[in-house]
């Protein structure tokens, strides 16, 4: 063993070791508990950050644990490898992007293998691969025969330079980032999955996960969004319309029907076509312009709320569906065409939005329920004028509540056949339609004779081709006839393949599943293999995953499900959210207010006595720079931190151990370098100790009953760690505290003696408990130590320390005195002693005499175990 703790040697030895035992390739073995421990796969953007380090540092922690606990563990790899940044950097270095992704996979491979990780490579998935996506291919064309995938238009953010259809996050200021043309909405043929179908499943369902944070749950049942509501027509004004019909809306204040004071529609509304039609020429060009201008608008509902509230009034009129009063029709640009039916019922005075586009354009506003407000509702707005209340000026059902006047307007609606209860949901079919190139291709044929044709099994995968660079205007594979001309299945007439491509979250939504039979040729899941391993019995991610990627690999699993793949209902039974790294940030303000970044490397700090940063230079100029505070690492705010130098710089087990220890695992962890330091300087305590225990040789056993006071005292801490680090990492992922629990351990074991045969068995116990304590935490530094404490076989095959809980028995307590609450002494006592005992020797003890000196004792408090407090006066 050398003299010195060196990690490079050590974690090379330790993985070469677990590459050559094959040590974390897992298969099925009926009969043992599984355990499935995954964090979310990455994206190959190049270069391991922090965030991920710490994400995987978590789940192997937690799946080296649950193998020490004898279950079979499977802790699978792979990279979710298709989407916009590879086809990014592919027009930035005119490279292809497969080229680009493989090369990224390669090196952040070897960058995931340093840190050590328990992963069974052998199981390895790139989402990018045609033997991956086939069978994504192959679940498309099943659920599109089945109805469960439709195409139909829908609403876009169009770059008409481009040529593209863009995520909301790519419009800026109603701009293509990239091309900076104004953006259009734009209706064009999408395919859908009717995850809607399942909305009612998937909410009820999340009521099954109590091993999710409920932060998760209620951000799902949120963006699911159940309510039951209204579902009113409002019959066309045939004088002003011209045809019979009626505008449907949904509402989930029908209590406040008596008070809608006009309607508001979307600008691709079939009302806002007649409208152009019967205007005036002058007022016709106006609404177009109109339309066109909310047609550049973005589509998403977070852009719509918080965007100027703009409208045209049509000159058409649709009838109150109850009192016959004519309201008039709006065309908003808060109003979605994708959403609902495009049309809204206004209630000013009791909808924030109306209030707001009613006081605008000077409508009318009419209070129809009595709130805490009152029974007027002034400007400006007040949150209690949207509160639920007894009905005010709505005749009939003046005086209902709001359940009551649900039921009554239920009632009088469907005695005109004008309207009815119904359940709606938030949620909305997920299209996954992509205009993009890097991407799964649909399995889409589209004939002039047969329609659109899936293609049939035998033919797929439908092949990406990997040597296309993209230019970015629109996607390469509409202008490549030898991909899209193709003979339809089903007639043989010339026909034309999709060349849209799905959405990236399509391959997240189900690898989970794949990882149990990765290489398995007759299915998408070998359905033994995968009801084997699945549920997930663990999944560790960021919470910025809370909403669509979890809600989409349910939705998937209960897809698989219904397609015999497997029989679970959900796809993960415990979920942690891991919290973000966070670092300082420094700048400087330039000359043209733009701020420039630097990294905490490049700075030079100088702080207070109770160290906080108070100063700060420039390292390369010694000129100041601005202290920005801490926020997430990231690219913009070059406060990011190689893994890989720290890794050259420290070993990977310094980064898991700071990692695991700075911060419980669903908090956020502040980037220390001291931290760092600190925790390699206790690796090395931990190497030196049993570095000098293992030169006078191993001892032999432990005669347990033959200890002496202090080395039972020495005893009990070494199973007071094991107890509390089991509960600690078991039980609660607080691995901060069961490193702790492991650092007492080494105080009390470099104190303790040395010199009996007794004292060294002794220390062989505590060393060995540290190296099996640490191991799921620092792998490779406990591999070495296991060896050399002369264990033949590796600690990668150890148990997990069994608690004597014998050990931690006392035969005498040691108890604090205390005189009205101050610390005035100590007493031991046996462990057995009786109150009135232990008071008695409170009394008597020689320190809480001279505190007692002219008092009258009034009571005496005795706290078993702890303390003895003695009031006088």
């Amino acid at each position: 063993m050398h003299e010195h703790y060196q990690p490079r040697e050590t974690e090379a030895a330790a993985q070469t070791y677990w590459d050559e035992q094959k040590s974390f390739v897992v298969s099925e073995q009926p009969g043992k508990d599984t355990f499935y421990c995954l964090s979310m796969f990455p994206y190959p953007s190049g270069k391991l950050h922090m965030g991920h380090v710490r994400n995987y540092t978590i789940g192997d922690v937690i799946a080296r644990y649950q193998r020490m606990q004898g279950k079979n563990v499977l802790q699978p790899m792979g990279w979710d490898a298709f989407g916009m940044p590879a086809e990014n950097a592919a027009m930035k270095n005119n490279v292809a992007p497969a080229k680009w992704t493989y090369e990224n996979i390669a090196y952040m491979k070897n960058q995931l293998k340093s840190l050590g990780l328990a992963v069974d490579w052998t199981r390895e998935v790139t989402t990018c691969k045609p033997d991956y996506y086939r069978w994504e291919q192959w679940l498309f064309t099943r659920l599109f025969e089945k109805g469960v995938i439709y195409r139909k238009n829908g609403t876009v953010n169009w770059d008409p330079i481009d040529q593209t259809v863009l995520a909301n996050e790519q419009v800026i200021d109603g701009r293509g980032w990239r091309s900076g043309a104004l953006i259009e909405k734009r209706e064009i043929p999408m395919y859908y999955f009717k995850i809607t179908a399942y909305a009612d499943e998937l909410l009820t369902s999340l009521d099954d996960l109590p091993g999710w944070p409920e932060q998760v749950k209620t951000m799902q049942r949120n963006w699911i969004g159940k309510s039951r509501g209204m579902e009113v027509s409002f019959p066309y004004d045939q004088a002003s319309i011209g045809q019979a019909g009626k505008l449907n809306v949904f509402t989930t204040r029908a209590d406040t029907l008596m008070g809608a004071t006009y309607v508001a529609v979307a600008a691709e509304h079939p009302l806002a076509s007649i409208a152009l039609q019967k205007l005036p020429a002058d007022k016709a060009a106006e609404l177009q312009a109109f339309i066109d201008e909310c047609k550049r608008g973005g589509v998403a509902e977070a852009d719509i709320a918080t965007q100027e509230k703009k409208g045209l009034a049509t000159g058409l009129f649709v009838e109150h569906p109850l009192t016959g009063e004519k309201l008039p029709v709006w065309v908003a640009n808060y109003v979605l065409m994708h959403y609902g039916d495009g049309a809204v019922m206004a209630v000013p005075a009791h909808d924030e939005r109306d209030f707001e586009f009613a006081h605008k354009y000077s409508l009318p506003i009419k209070s129809v329920v009595r709130t805490s407000a009152g029974d007027e509702n002034p400007a400006p707005w007040q949150a209690a004028y949207g509160e639920h209340g007894q009905l005010i000026n709505s005749g009939e059902f003046d005086g209902l509540d709001f359940s009551g006047a649900f039921d009554a307007i239920e009632v009088a609606l469907q005695k005109k056949a004008l309207g009815q209860a119904r359940t709606q949901f938030r949620l909305r079919d997920w299209g996954i339609s992509r205009q993009r190139y890097w991407g799964c291709p649909i399995p889409i044929i589209h004939c002039d004779t047969c329609g659109d044709v899936p293609v049939p099994e035998a033919q797929l995968p439908v092949v990406l081709p990997e040597d296309v660079v993209p230019d970015g205007a629109g996607s390469p594979l509409a202008r490549m006839p030898d991909f899209y001309s193709c003979t339809c299945p089903k007639c043989g007439a010339q026909a034309k393949r999709e060349t849209d491509t799905m959405d990236t979250f399509v391959e997240s939504s189900w690898y989970f599943a794949r990882y149990a039979s990765p290489n398995y040729t007759k299915g998408m899941v070998d359905p033994a293999a995968a009801n084997h391993w699945l549920p997930v019995d663990q999944y560790i991610g960021g919470i910025e995953h809370a909403i669509l990627h979890l809600l989409y690999a349910r939705f998937f699993h209960k897809l698989m499900r219904d397609e015999g793949l497997l029989d679970s209902n959900e796809p993960f039974k415990n979920l942690l959210t891991q919290g973000m790294v966070i670092a300082e940030t420094y700048y400087r303000v330039e000359a043209n207010g733009s701020k420039t970044w630097f990294n905490p490397a490049d700075v030079e700090i100088e702080r207070d006595a109770k160290a906080k940063i108070i100063g700060a230079t420039l390292k390369t100029d010694g000129l100041p720079v601005e202290i920005g505070g801490t926020e997430k690492m990231a690219k913009s705010k070059n406060n990011g931190v190689d893994p890989q130098s720290m890794i050259d710089q420290y070993g990977a087990d310094t980064c898991r151990l700071f990692m695991m220890f700075a911060s419980p695992p669903d908090m956020s962890l502040e980037w220390s370098d001291s931290g760092v330091e600190g925790a390699h300087r206790f690796l090395k305590r931990v190497w030196r100790l049993a570095q000098a225990h293992v030169a006078r040789g191993v001892p032999g056993s432990l005669d347990v009953a033959g200890l002496s006071d202090a080395q039972k005292d020495v005893r009990r801490a070494i199973h007071l760690a094991i107890k509390q680090a089991s509960q600690d990492i078991g039980q609660h992922h607080k691995f901060n505290t069961a490193i702790a629990q492991v650092m007492t351990l080494m105080n009390v074991l470099e104190k303790a003696a040395q010199h009996s045969d007794s004292d060294r068995a002794l220390l062989q116990e505590g060393l060995e408990t540290v190296a099996l304590l640490l191991a799921p935490i620092t792998p490779h530094i406990s591999h070495e130590l296991w060896l050399e404490l002369g264990h033949e076989s590796a600690v990668i095959d150890a148990q997990w320390p069994v608690l004597d809980e014998s050990a931690l028995v006392q035969d005498n307590l040691q108890l604090v005195v205390q005189v009205n609450g101050k610390l005035r002494g100590q007493i031991d006592v046996p462990a057995t002693a009786s109150r009135e005992e232990v008071e008695a020797a409170a009394r008597v003890n020689e320190n809480v005499l001279r505190f007692l000196d002219g008092l009258t004792i009034r009571k005496v408090i005795v706290v078993p175990g702890k303390l003895v407090n003695i009031v006088a006066s």
